[in-house]
């Protein structure tokens, strides 16, 4: 595969030099054609014999091919391209010759007077005039400054601009553009002087922001919106609750019979719960471990092995025999295929009955529809009612309940006569700490248990040892 390549870039090398020799002998052969340079051997191009060498070894390719005659071609055509612009012979006559018509004078401009000892500025310098591009030939076009990335997607975007823009419609970037509110331009107003008595007072907190929303937005300036779940409260519950009327001191006895009902269920509920407990935390006594039951478990498993070994090969032997069935013959499968197709029919026949028949239950139908939105309506009223229940609630906010305080009331011998000699009950901050519980402000807690993490060591000191 090699050899075969090295071989045909041999022949299109050959075919390449063999070409540019017929072109520059044709051109040569020309009458019209002109060459800036002449060259002794250009005269006579066929004069001389061939020298014949073998070209079948690499070697001699480049050693005996002369190109020279097409290099020098080359180079002229070149030449009369950079120096006229193309070539001499495809020139028309007023280019190349013009009429003698004697020596011109010189028109001399003259010399102002200001500007004497100084050069004219309209000529150019020597340095300007070497780096300037005498070649007529024009550059190559550069493909890489006219190509754009992605421009088939710009172009097929902007097809689409103008469809749209034909039709009336405006691109979203625009349309937002223009839904913009308008900035609310105050006139400066002169600043007063301070010492003016009836100017108008200026509120620090209440000035209004006047910019552009977007433009606040944008440049970050813009306040945060407030949720609307921090403008709720937690709770409904008030501040302060107000105390029955039997927490008086010196009450009402009806209402103070009713607070002190209202405390007694409490109580009974606290050892209901007490008792619950206890009974699940109690041991039966049938369950008790005896000697009879402990000898029966040790036992266990000793006496009848033999029996339930020859149980358990009986029932190896079912399980296997039950496990071998017989091939079905043609006629089983036939029948059986038979039956599923009628079982299908039947089935389908079944569902077009009842589908019938549902339009004779239009009645009962709607009815049961009635049904359905009354009890959705109930669930509904009934949803809303346990949720506004619920914000009178304390809710679990952390790993422990909340545990209502206890009631403060005296029984009916210690209400005092007056209210000087009545004693104080309760705490203010703990009544305040367990409101703030279950208005949901902060999560239940208790009391933070201290542990020790060494063991207290007492040590008799010297001077007491002495004494001692």
């Amino acid at each position: 595969q090699g050899c075969y390549f090295v071989f045909t870039q041999v022949l299109l090398k050959v075919a390449i030099r063999a070409h540019q020799l017929r072109l520059k002998r044709l051109a040569a052969s020309q009458p019209g054609f002109m060459s800036f340079k002449s060259s002794a051997g250009s005269d006579d191009l066929n004069s001389g014999q061939r020298k014949r060498v073998n070209k079948n070894k690499k070697k001699n390719w480049n050693k005996h091919s002369d190109i020279q005659d097409v290099e020098e071609f080359l180079d002229d055509v070149r030449l009369q391209e950079r120096a006229t612009g193309g070539l001499i012979s495809e020139k028309p006559d007023d280019s190349l010759f013009f009429v003698d018509i004697g020596e011109q004078r010189k028109y001399v401009q003259p010399v102002q007077e200001g500007k004497k000892g100084k050069k004219s500025k309209s000529r150019p310098l020597r340095i300007d005039l070497i780096l300037q591009h005498d070649s007529l030939v024009p550059p190559p076009k550069d493909v890489l400054a006219h190509q754009q990335p992605n421009a088939k997607k710009l172009r097929r975007i902007a097809e689409n601009a103008e469809k749209l823009a034909a039709l009336g419609v405006l691109p979203r970037r625009l349309k937002r553009l223009l839904n913009r509110r308008p900035a609310i331009t105050t006139s400066k107003s002169k600043t007063e002087a301070n010492n003016f008595p009836d100017r108008p007072y200026y509120d620090l907190w209440g000035a209004k922001e006047t910019a552009d929303p977007y433009y606040l937005e944008q440049t970050g300036k813009k306040r945060v919106k407030r949720p609307e779940k921090l403008n709720s409260k937690p709770s409904v519950l008030p501040a302060v609750e107000v105390i029955a009327p039997g927490g008086s001191y010196n009450p009402d006895f009806f209402s103070h019979q009713a607070l002190l009902l209202e405390a007694h269920e409490v109580e009974v509920k606290r050892e209901k719960a007490e008792l619950r407990i206890e009974r699940q935390l109690a041991v039966n006594r049938e369950d008790t471990a005896t000697e009879e039951t402990v000898f029966q478990e040790q036992v266990e498993g000793l006496v009848e092995e033999d029996e339930e070994d020859d149980d358990e090969e009986e029932e190896d032997v079912s399980i296997r025999g039950g496990l071998q069935q017989e091939k079905k013959t043609e006629k089983e499968r036939r029948r059986e295929r038979a039956d599923k197709i009628k079982l299908q029919q039947k089935q389908a026949a079944r569902a077009f009955t009842d589908k019938k028949q549902q339009l004779f239950q239009l009645r009962s139908i709607q009815a049961t529809l009635k049904s359905l939105e009354q009890q959705t309506r109930e669930r509904v009223a009934q949803r809303k009612a346990n949720q506004e229940a619920e914000k009178s609630m304390p809710r679990r906010l952390g790993r422990l309940k909340f545990q209502a305080q206890d009631l403060e009331v005296q029984l009916s011998n210690e209400i005092p006569g007056s209210l000087r000699t009545l004693k104080p009950e309760g705490s203010v901050l703990k009544d305040r700490f367990k409101s703030m519980q279950k208005r949901n402000m902060i999560e239940p807690r208790e009391r933070a248990k201290f542990k020790r993490r060494h063991k207290v060591k007492y040590v008799e000191k010297r001077a007491f040892k002495e004494i001692t």
